[in-house]
């Protein structure tokens, strides 16, 4: 069996990677990663993945912490938790609701200078040492770096042109060409030849979708460039079904990414039927499982809606699953950005093997996410209210008509999109530059 050095931070990257270590050897390639310490906040993240991971070999390596490890302990005086991000414990202090303020921006201002070339960047030399040290003693026949954190891909070409091993760069997200580039166009052009330098001697680019792939085709001149899309585990699968609520329950896991996906369309679909008495308020509970946001919760108080939509806060993945596979309705949030089209939320693949209707809402149409839900018929796609209010009502009546939603997925269609068909794929590009 071949073997295959996977570089990348388990605590960003998952579950893509972990979903990939499990099934590669199923191919003929036999994983290592190399990551950062996997602490108490990175294993309450990977919460049952941590089964997976005990049969793959992991490698952690002495890390400092990122670009805000010092504030975190000198805030941690004040009172701040070390497991919650700064930014938003200090706009919750100070009773920051907005959605952007001037925290935001001191905070990106501060990343602008000192996160060259991300937040990681403090990982890059323990992460070289520990490497060179296991390649020094041990035969790989490959290479495989995937972000973000850039600092990864930044580690791989530090050993590709020491070691001459074939080299396959993953990006989950753009580099320089990220919609969410947050940072001044200055930046970006120094970042733009970072990119193009340090990929340069890559072997092959992976990212996650058609539209990607062809900026990063047109930012570095390579044909090597392919589509591998996140995906589920096939093993991780609502078979047999399991019970569904009582109640007309619409459930939302993950973060909501401030600014970039908007659930007021939602809300404000949700209190027409409501108002118009559509929907018997009685009947339905809204639920979201994520990070608290202060900003959502006023936009719930000012559409009447506190009675029925709670936040409740992070849990773990196993409880997040459980929560997705009993409800009547799975909520999703589409990228409220016309140039996010080509991009697929990673949360849509779990929700595909939950099997259980998905409701897309906000976007802008004709997007990736249109496609995979007209493709596999998991569920439906709402970019206007008036399309949420429609398909909100179609869903309560049949719940009211038989005590349940009924699911109508393409199981054929759903299964290309596993981990086990992920790994196959990046297989055949290991297989192919070795």
């Amino acid at each position: 069996m071949k073997r295959v050095l996977i570089i990348t931070n388990l605590y960003h990257s998952s579950p893509r990677i972990i979903g990939l270590a499990k099934y590669l050897p199923e191919f003929g390639w036999e994983p290592t990663i190399l990551t950062i310490p996997i602490d108490k906040v990175s294993q309450n993240t990977l919460g049952d993945h941590q089964k997976i991971l005990k049969k793959v070999r992991i490698i952690e390596t002495p890390y400092r912490g990122d670009i805000f490890w010092f504030w975190r302990r000198m805030f941690k005086l004040l009172g701040f938790r070390t497991d919650k991000s700064i930014l938003t414990q200090t706009k919750e202090k100070i009773g920051i609701t907005s959605q952007k303020s001037f925290i935001d921006s001191l905070f990106n201002l501060y990343r602008t200078f000192f996160a060259y070339p991300d937040e990681e960047k403090n990982w890059k030399n323990p992460a070289l040492k520990v490497a060179s040290e296991l390649l020094a003693k041990e035969r790989f026949d490959a290479i495989i770096s995937s972000s973000s954190p850039v600092t990864s891909h930044i580690i791989a070409n530090n050993l590709k042109q020491k070691y001459k091993i074939p080299w396959v760069a993953d990006l989950r997200d753009l580099w320089s060409q990220n919609c969410n580039y947050s940072y001044p166009w200055w930046r970006k052009i120094f970042e733009e030849r970072l990119e193009v330098k340090t990929l340069q001697i890559a072997n092959a680019l992976v990212t996650v979708s058609p539209i990607d792939a062809e900026k990063l085709k047109m930012l570095h001149k390579k044909e090597t460039v392919h589509t591998i899309t996140n995906g589920f585990d096939p093993e991780k699968v609502n078979v047999p079904s399991a019970k569904l609520t009582s109640k007309f329950t619409i459930t939302y896991t993950g973060q909501i990414y401030t600014g970039k996906r908007d659930p007021v369309k939602f809300l404000i679909a949700l209190n027409n039927l409501i108002s118009d008495k559509i929907i018997d308020p009685k009947d339905i509970e809204v639920r979201f499982y994520g990070r608290e946001e202060i900003w959502l919760k006023k936009e719930i108080e000012k559409y009447n809606l506190s009675s029925i939509v709670k936040q409740f806060g992070q849990v773990s993945r196993e409880i997040a699953l459980k929560k997705q596979w009993e409800s009547q309705l799975l909520l999703l949030l589409n990228w409220e950005d016309p140039e996010e089209r080509g991009v697929y939320t990673g949360k849509v693949f779990e929700y595909l093997a939950a099997r259980r209707p998905i409701l897309v809402t906000g976007g802008y149409g004709n997007d990736v996410l249109e496609e995979l839900i007209k493709e596999t018929k998991a569920g439906v796609y709402c970019p206007k209210v008036e399309d949420i209010k429609k398909a909100l009502k179609d869903f309560y009546l049949e719940f009211k008509q038989k005590g349940r939603v009924d699911y109508t997925g393409d199981w054929k269609e759903i299964e290309k999109y596993s981990y086990r068909e992920m790994a196959r794929k990046f297989a055949e590009i290991l297989n192919k530059i070795t």
